[in-house]
């Protein structure tokens, strides 16, 4: 029985490690390589579908009604205010076009934050609450090669970091990724997150339709489905052996 109790608490403390120490990540790439045409954003739609889901009472930013530069300001209300810094500045496309450079609003509309993932002035996004959820479009993003790294931070001290799956080179003129992050445990919490790039001069991508939200504005996040099959498994087991003792 002493054996049954070591692994149920084994197994207890597995799934809380689990939840505890890791963000729940929502990723989805639509490839294109043409930097002249839009992709239907399948996959990544359906990543912002699973991220939203996973939500409640947020707001969206796709800049339809923004113009100018870095720093930009955005009242998301309960969420507070994030400001956009770097050098970035909203730009347009045509409906149904790309800006000729493979860059352009998702999903729909003309207007989009065009920005530099790392470089000299890399991109990054203050703000003024502690939140536990962040998600954008990229578009445009991996044409330069390289690796995407999302640095969160709070207090100016560094507390995760996430590297983002991009579309291969060959394929990323034009392509579409959603990229969504929820924190498990106050610890993840974060008030800045900077976009770095192994690319020496930065990859200029566009930045779109972002949501963000405070740990108020998470529903419950689901136990690890096979590390919870384990502790009810081992459960199951013991009961039955402490009925036959």
């Amino acid at each position: 029985m002493t054996k049954f109790l070591t692994s149920v608490a084994l197994a207890a403390g597995l799934m809380a490690a689990g939840s505890a120490n890791a963000y729940v990540v929502f990723s989805g790439v639509d490839n294109n390589g043409n930097a002249g045409a839009q992709v239907a954003p399948t996959n990544s739609s359906a990543a912002e579908t699973n991220f939203k889901n996973n939500l409640v009472g947020v707001g969206t930013e796709n800049f339809e009604t923004r113009a100018g530069g870095a720093p930009l300001a955005l009242d998301f209300g309960a969420a507070g205010v994030a400001t956009l810094n770097g050098a970035g500045s909203v730009a347009t496309n045509t409906a149904g076009n790309t800006n000729g450079a493979g860059r352009y609003s998702v999903p729909g509309g003309t207007r989009y934050w065009e920005v530099n993932a790392g470089g000299g002035n890399p991109f990054q996004v203050d703000f003024s609450a502690s939140l536990a959820a962040f998600g954008f479009y990229g578009i445009d993003l991996g044409d330069f090669g390289g690796t995407l790294t999302l640095e969160l931070s709070k207090g100016g001290v560094v507390v995760g970091s996430q590297v983002v799956t991009t579309a291969a080179q060959n394929v990323a003129d034009g392509s579409v990724l959603y990229f969504g992050l929820i924190a498990s445990n106050a610890a993840e919490e974060f008030d800045r997150v900077r976009f770095l790039s192994t690319v020496g001069s930065g990859d200029v991508f566009a930045f779109d339709s972002f949501t963000i939200g405070t740990k108020e504005q998470i529903r419950q996040l689901p136990e690890p489905a096979s590390l919870a099959l384990v502790a009810g498994s081992l459960l199951g087991l013991g009961l039955v052996r402490r009925r036959r003792a």
